[in-house]
């Protein structure tokens, strides 16, 4: 019987394997065998190769999940699967109600009977959210800055200074399980498998990732200026922000965003740019 650590080299701004180290102070009793994740020949076929009693670890953020259930059949996974969070986020374990440093958990139960968000014709799984507006903006330029320097991301700052100045928010037409809504000056539209993305923000606070009806949640941030936006932005990282009127919350089975114009848009933290619309789907 094998212990396999899955790593991320990249995670954690470039520290992914050292990071991924720390298992072995919560793993003492176990030999582990550490792999980088990407540099696997088959990926998909490692999975299958297991031998009865091996253990997988899974080390990295949320991007690092995001790579795993897109590149392996995670519904015909026949051995558990492990995650010790090594990323920056790491909005998947926070919303399992961890802490960083908590022993590794078993996730397998997570990586099934996801959703599937269709963009530019291309269909991907995800495991936290899809983020439009000024969520996918800030992934944009957090890429940007992290082409620059090697100085860690403050998305917070980012968003802020977005809202001030640089970003523009759009209207929006909404789709959800057939029933169309529309919205002017949308700040943010994100469709929700767990609570938390962006670093934090609690942005359905009462989505369930295992919800029985395996539903998902948009919210909308909408029709205030920048200040009253600004003022309100913080209270989404408690959650006390869908109290708020310009916020609106819709669950669903198959939820279309749709802007008058194209921006960024991130899933689970990867950003796509030039972006119109977008389609959810259990």
């Amino acid at each position: 019987m094998k212990t396999y650590v899955l790593y991320n080299a990249q995670s954690n701004n470039g520290q992914g394997k050292q990071a991924a180290k720390r298992l072995e102070t919560v793993w003492k009793d176990r030999a582990l065998t550490y792999m980088e994740a990407r540099q696997l020949d088959d990926y998909a076929g490692f999975f299958t190769k297991l031998a009865p009693g091996d253990t997988v670890c899974v080390c990295g953020g949320d991007g690092t999940l995001n790579y795993l259930v897109n590149h392996v059949d995670c519904d015909r996974l026949t051995h558990k699967i492990y995650y010790f969070p090594t990323g920056s986020g790491n909005d998947f374990w926070t919303d399992l109600g961890k802490k960083p440093g908590d022993a590794p958990e078993d996730i397998t139960k997570y990586l099934k009977n996801l959703p599937t968000v269709t963009v530019k014709g291309k269909k991907s799984k995800f495991i936290n959210g899809v983020g439009f507006g000024i969520d996918g903006y800030c992934c944009e330029e957090g890429d940007r800055l992290r082409g620059v320097s090697d100085k860690p991301i403050n998305y917070t700052s980012i968003a802020i200074k977005g809202l001030l100045f640089r970003y523009k928010p759009t209207n929006a037409e909404i789709e959800v399980d057939g029933k169309r809504f529309s919205f002017k000056k949308a700040w943010l539209a994100p469709t929700m498998k767990g609570r938390y993305y962006g670093g934090g923000m609690m942005a359905t606070p009462h989505q369930d990732r295992l919800d029985p009806e395996r539903k998902v949640t948009c919210m909308v941030m909408n029709g205030a200026g920048k200040l009253r936006t600004l003022i309100a932005f913080p209270s989404i990282f408690k959650g006390e922000h869908v109290k708020k009127s310009m916020v609106h919350v819709m669950k669903g089975s198959r939820i279309k965003v749709r802007f008058d114009r194209p921006v960024a848009l991130q899933i689970d933290g990867e950003t796509v740019l030039g972006v119109s619309e977008y389609t959810v789907k259990i």
